[in-house]
């Protein structure tokens, strides 16, 4: 029995570390691409960018972390709390995080003509920051008093120096884990999101039954089909935050509630892996079903490893030319018009003065308008 103990708990911090380093490097590309695309810098994109920096967080710290709570170490009570509560700040970043984007998904949906206006860049970055601040405040709640010091101390499992095995359940309440974390912070984000994303299918369904013309854009069945599209990625997000995070909750309820039911150690291991193994799956989810993500990903991985010469990404203005395409297409137009005006005074003028105009404006229109016009072209 020890030595399958053993070779579980081995197993378990193998996999810890592949799951570290896929979350670090699928994350840290998804804010490099952001970085060089400036088509990605959207209000979208910034939630984005929040939850990749705290999925990193989870594979730099969190992993890491938890591998030290689960070899065991002999730490102060209040050192060993610390490191839990990191761990609970950072997943609940994650889920919070993955609820901004949901809402943020539902505005666009909701509101396509007044989206811009409502979601601005700086109400963004305020719900990026609220989103951290709760995460902080949730987190380390238990470093406030709601912890098991009382009750090892009633036990007589501590001593005066406060010296303990470092293990999450040994510090960490059930109570506060499943009334205040799991029941306050985990199942409402999951029921929300399940709300928000039945909301977005509906929507989306319902406007292209009925083929609603907007005013913000030219081919709205288009446009609500990429929608679509973005909001089956988020059904699927929602599955996979289901699937990651459930298990483990339900195993602490099991501890709560039945506290003399085994509970195998590797079904904690595997509820475990789960929790973070989410942290790595997100940039799959969210980044490889965009274009320009996967356009930006080809661009890092031949130039950066392996070491071919790429061209700057052009996509990047063609995108942002996409959006607004009914202007420049007024704009040529408009300068052909500006021009013909000109062409009709002089057919109207005499043919005394008609002659002269037309030996010295010919050879002017050439060389002014030909140029403007490239300039917009380019």
């Amino acid at each position: 029995m020890p030595g399958a103990l053993l070779s579980a708990e081995s197993l378990y911090i193998g996999m810890e570390v592949l799951i570290a380093v896929a979350s670090v490097i699928g994350n840290v590309m998804v804010v490099w691409a952001v970085k060089i695309n400036k088509s990605l810098r959207d209000n979208t994109f910034c939630f984005i960018v929040s939850l990749a920096l705290a999925d990193i967080a989870v594979g730099a710290l969190v992993i890491p972390l938890a591998i030290t709570i689960s070899i065991g170490l002999q730490t102060h009570f209040y050192s060993c709390l610390l490191v839990a509560c990191t761990v609970l700040v950072l997943t609940q970043s994650s889920i919070l995080a993955l609820l901004a984007i949901a809402i943020d998904r539902y505005l666009r949906v909701k509101i396509p003509t007044r989206y811009k206006q409502v979601v601005t860049p700086r109400r963004a970055g305020l719900a990026v920051v609220i989103c951290w601040t709760v995460a902080f405040i949730v987190g380390l709640t238990p470093m406030l008093g709601w912890n098991n010091l009382r009750r090892l101390q009633q036990n007589g499992s501590i001593g005066s120096d406060l010296v303990i095995t470092c293990r999450f359940e040994n510090v960490i309440s059930m109570d506060y884990m499943v009334y205040f974390n799991f029941f306050g912070w985990v199942l409402p984000p999951l029921v929300l999101m399940l709300v928000i994303y039945a909301e977005i299918f509906y929507m989306i369904h319902k406007q292209l039954n009925n083929k609603k013309l907007t005013s913000s854009h030219t081919d709205p069945n288009k446009y609500y089909d990429k929608e679509l599209n973005l909001a089956k990625s988020l059904a699927l997000v929602l599955f996979l935050f289901a699937i990651s995070w459930l298990p483990l909750h339900i195993i602490n309820c099991i501890t709560l509630f039945c506290p003399n039911c085994e509970k195998p150690i590797v079904l904690l291991y595997i509820a475990i892996l789960l929790t973070h193994g989410n942290s790595a799956v997100n940039p799959i989810v969210y980044a490889f079903r965009i274009k320009k993500f996967r356009t930006a990903f080809r661009k890092i991985w031949q130039q950066y490893f392996c070491c071919k010469d790429t061209p700057a990404l052009e996509i990047q203005p063609s995108d942002r030319k996409e959006m607004p395409n009914p202007e420049p297409q007024q704009a040529a137009p408009a300068q052909k018009e500006f021009l013909k005006p000109d062409l009709l005074q002089q057919q109207q003028l005499p043919p005394s003065e008609q002659q002269p105009d037309q030996r010295t404006e010919p050879p002017q229109e050439p060389k002014e308008h030909p140029p403007s016009l490239e300039q917009h072209t380019v």
